[in-house]
């Protein structure tokens, strides 16, 4: 298994290629989860401006049975602390909705699905693979942005760790 050191010191170059050998999982494994998430492969200029900590949640939507999901803002004191929600009038605060999907095999988190298609995260498609071989305990994750029957590569890849 690739420890998060590694990943957070590997190159834009080496990230694309574990995703691209990464393992298929099979996505029902991450209803009822919430996965802690770490950036990776941005400059640590826009990090500070953005974050470094996340979290994802996974939940099945009762009405659909479809998988869907969000991203949670956590407070960013540093990858040796636990990872705690920020909160606003006492609530998390969540952003980035998605639905799972299965497209040629391999999982997507499509934004386009998880809500109003005018939001500009709209346009953002997370494609995951596993890097602990098919389990759903680490995953690796690149943003595309879907413009014109396109999907151009951001810089933005992320690494989600189950903490169960």
């Amino acid at each position: 298994m690739t420890a998060l050191s590694e990943l957070r010191r590997a190159s834009a170059s080496e990230l694309a290629r574990m995703l691209a050998g990464g393992h298929r999982f099979d996505p029902a494994e991450l209803a009822g989860r919430t996965y802690a998430g770490v950036s990776l492969g941005l400059p640590h200029a826009i990090e500070r401006l953005t974050w470094v900590k996340f979290a994802k949640a996974f939940a099945r939507d009762p009405a659909t049975g479809r998988l869907r999901g969000h991203n949670l803002r956590v407070l960013q004191d540093g990858l040796d602390r636990p990872w705690r929600p920020r909160e606003r009038n006492g609530r998390p605060v969540v952003f980035g909705h998605f639905e799972v999907v299965s497209h040629r095999g391999g999982v997507i988190l499509d934004y386009r699905r998880g809500g109003s298609p005018l939001r500009p995260a709209a346009l953002l498609r997370d494609p995951l693979v596993s890097l602990s071989g098919g389990s759903a305990e680490l995953l690796l994750g690149r943003s595309l942005i879907a413009l014109g029957g396109r999907q151009l590569a951001t810089p933005s890849f992320f690494a989600l760790l189950w903490p169960g």
